[in-house]
């Protein structure tokens, strides 16, 4: 029914059964609109009382997902705090883990890439751009959001960003949001995504359609997790969203023209569930008694609460709302969905399924890839983190998700083959270890460089057994291969926690978990979620995506972080050895993978030279020992799914060092060290004085082979003190 005006609005901030306001749709340009409304807002503030017998008004926060919705301040609506790492007095680690907490993000922790553009429309994906219809639908009982006042809604939606557009101006509207790069959406785009994400092999182009309003209520379409409850009478809550929107574009522009689509977004008028359920629900009231009648159904005869997804209850308001989804070439969205809800949606379409756990069941279990995979809780990437997903239009939360990882790159074929590595469990005896140096995901690694690694476990998982039912850290077994790949915080990984590698196991089926991220801090992380209104902190779930947040490996000491992996059962033992941002800030890792059945032919051996000490102030005195690999390089061997031989060429070397000398103490800020045959490499430790004792001391360093513990070397400097 294309071309009707809007309707009221049942969950205006009036009340569950009153009115709401409706925009008219007169057609003058949205801009001027903005500004009568802005204007508006801006003059009403003056017709209070005097400042002399009014209370102080309240500062208007920084972000719009801070707005005040909440009995308790909430973690998003409070800012970071960094704790420094490394040892007191010793230069910082080479390689610090500074995680962030997701709901302290903003739109500046966005870097963008160098040397790119992806976000150009100009630009089409190489291999191909894919053609997608974007068809809005609203409802009899609920407009589009974006056409009424700011905040007018009982999410508290539109926020100050944009309000007001007109009907007929709302598709274009949400095409330009999601697709056109401007001021709103930051110029960030579906398109850039999938540009970025595959190197610029593929790239999305949308058409909108509507809006056309469907015949049922928002509810009768959306009540899917409801188990049959929560239907206000004389309604029926199993409509068709995807049949209703596509009969009435159908009747707007006939068949052909739907037929010609490589896929269909179908865009809903109001909230999605995902993004509401507990902002809403729990977070909100008490009990679900406690839920208020603005935040109920039409019907009296109904609570105000509904069922939901993952716990007991929501809001109804929240409850009756669509939660999004794909099937059949089409997705289903709604206008608190984020970006990074149809890049996922999207994913899904073209073959991917998902790989997230329920972070509130029962049993508990882990997250599988968490915060940096965009088919797992990656999607809900964005300013203000999960919890400012409920935003109207999506500029926080879900707006910009992370990249896919290496698995799901080579499934999309998102990632040229020769830029991924790919090794055999069963042949790295034979050959012994690999050296390899690995670009960050978000950068293009050049026609010899690196992506990743795929690690083939031919023979299978050998890890032993173990209970989903009693163990959440369980990660079910069965997989085929490991991935090693890195992270940077930017582009569309701004808004990952953490930049440096990431290690996975992962299956060659989509059987969830297909992939299970390696965490290098398993114990629980320590995050609030959220505060309850009693002011009760409540601790995020064993099951939380973000207790990945510090799954990263780094490179050398003091990092909070890890920088090796062993995998006993499955005979693999991972190093990441260094750590470099280029002079255009392209980060990369050098990473090793080693055996634990064999070393190869190749012989090894190490000498390391002494050396005198630097002072570099306050106590301080920094050695640089020469270190030699003086072993020989042998002819490949093992049968690896490629030619590896240039991979071959190196050892890695165990570092540890002691000082001899009262008052004195020594940290190795990197305790792995590399080098390929006849090659010298610098090794750097630091002493320091740090009580009165002795004004000489004498650092002694040893390195021993990874490959062949028996191959060892030691060497001495000496430092001064005071």
């Amino acid at each position: 029914m294309a071309g009707k005006g809007p309707r009221p609005d049942t969950r205006s901030s009036g009340g569950r059964r009153a009115a709401g306001l409706a925009c008219d749709a007169v057609s003058r340009p949205l801009a001027f609109r903005l500004v009568v409304l802005l204007a508006a807002v801006a003059l009403s503030g003056f017709a209070v009382a005097p400042a002399s017998s009014a209370p102080p008004p309240t500062p208007k926060p920084a972000h719009p997902w801070q707005l005040d919705h909440w009995p308790q301040t909430q973690p998003w609506q409070q800012t970071r705090a960094v704790t420094p790492l490394g040892q007191p007095g010793f230069p910082e680690p080479i390689d610090p883990q500074n995680w962030v907490n997701p709901d302290h993000m903003t739109w500046a922790d966005y870097r963008k890439p160098p040397g790119t553009n992806w976000a150009d429309p100009s630009k089409q994906g190489s291999v191909r751009t894919f053609r997608g219809a974007l068809v809005l639908a609203d409802y009899p009982n609920q407009p589009f959001v974006v056409t009424q006042p700011q905040g007018s809604t009982v999410f508290g939606n539109p926020s100050v960003e944009a309000s007001g557009v007109p009907r007929d101006q709302v598709a274009q509207f949400y095409r330009d949001f999601l697709n056109k790069p401007g001021t709103l959406n930051r110029g960030h785009t579906i398109h850039e995504y999938w540009m970025e994400d595959s190197g610029g092999r593929y790239g999305v182009d949308l058409t909108a359609f509507g809006p056309y309003e469907v015949p049922g209520k928002d509810h009768e379409y959306a009540m899917e997790f409801q188990a049959g409850t929560g239907c206000p009478a004389g309604d029926s809550c199993d409509k068709n969203l995807r049949t209703d929107a596509r009969a009435a574009w159908e009747a707007d522009v006939g068949t052909e023209i739907p037929a010609g689509f490589d896929f269909v977004f179908y865009l809903s008028a109001g909230q999605d569930e995902s993004s509401t359920w507990q902002e809403f629900g729990p977070m909100k009231f008490p009990t679900k008694e406690d839920v208020t009648d603005e935040f109920g159904p039409p019907d009296p005869a109904l609570p105000n609460w509904s069922r939901t997804r993952y716990v007991e209850w929501t809001s109804w308001a929240s409850g009756s709302t669509i939660w999004p989804n794909a099937g059949g070439g089409s997705t289903t969205q709604a206008e608190s969905s984020g970006m990074s809800v149809y890049a996922h949606e999207l994913s899904h379409v073209l073959g991917i399924a998902d790989n997230y756990n329920n972070p509130y069941g029962v049993p508990a279990r882990r997250a599988y890839s968490g915060i940096w995979e965009m088919l797992s809780r990656g999607t809900f990437n964005g300013p203000g983190g999960p919890h400012s997903r409920w935003m109207i239009p999506a500029t926080g939360g879900a707006s910009m998700g992370a990249q896919h990882m290496l698995r799901n790159k080579i499934d999309l074929q998102m990632v040229a083959e020769q830029n991924v590595l790919r090794l055999s469990r069963e042949a790295l005896d034979e050959s012994g270890l690999v050296v390899a140096n690995v670009t960050a995901r978000v950068a293009q690694p050049g026609p010899k460089g690196l992506s990743g690694i795929n690690i083939a476990m031919g023979t299978g998982d050998l890890a032993p057994p173990c209970s989903i039912s009693t163990d959440p850290f369980c990660d079910g077994r069965g997989y085929n291969n490991y991935t090693v790949e890195v992270v940077d915080r930017m582009g569309t990984d701004s808004f990952t926690p953490d930049s440096g590698v990431l290690l996975a196991k992962t299956k060659d089926q989509d059987r969830a978990p297909f992939e299970w991220v390696i965490d290098a801090n398993p114990q629980d992380i320590g995050m609030t979620d959220y505060v309850l209104p009693d002011g009760t902190e409540v601790p995020i779930t064993i099951g939380d995506y973000r207790q990945l947040s510090d799954a990263l490996f780094h490179a050398g000491t003091n990092s909070g972080s890890e920088f090796e992996y062993t995998d006993t059962a499955n005979r693999l033992h991972f190093y990441v050895l260094d750590v470099k941002r280029d002079k255009v800030g392209v980060l990369s890792y050098t990473v090793a993978i080693r055996s634990l059945d064999g070393a190869g032919p190749q012989q090894r051996g190490v000498r390391l030279i002494p050396t005198a000490g630097q002072p570099a102030g306050d106590g301080l005195s920094t050695c640089v020992f020469p270190l030699d690999n003086t072993g020989k390089a042998a002819p490949a061997q093992g049968q690896h799914p490629e030619d590896v031989g240039s991979y071959l060429r190196n050892d890695v070397y165990r570092l540890s060092a002691t000082v001899t000398g009262a008052g004195w103490s020594v940290s190795v800020p990197n305790e792995l060290s590399t080098a390929q045959f006849g090659q010298r490499v610098p090794v750097t430790v630091h002493a320091k004085q740090d009580t009165a004792g002795t004004r000489l001391a004498r650092v002694n360093l040893t390195a021993t082979s990874e490959s062949d513990p028996t191959k060892t070397s030691q060497a001495t400097c000496y430092v001064a003190g005071r």
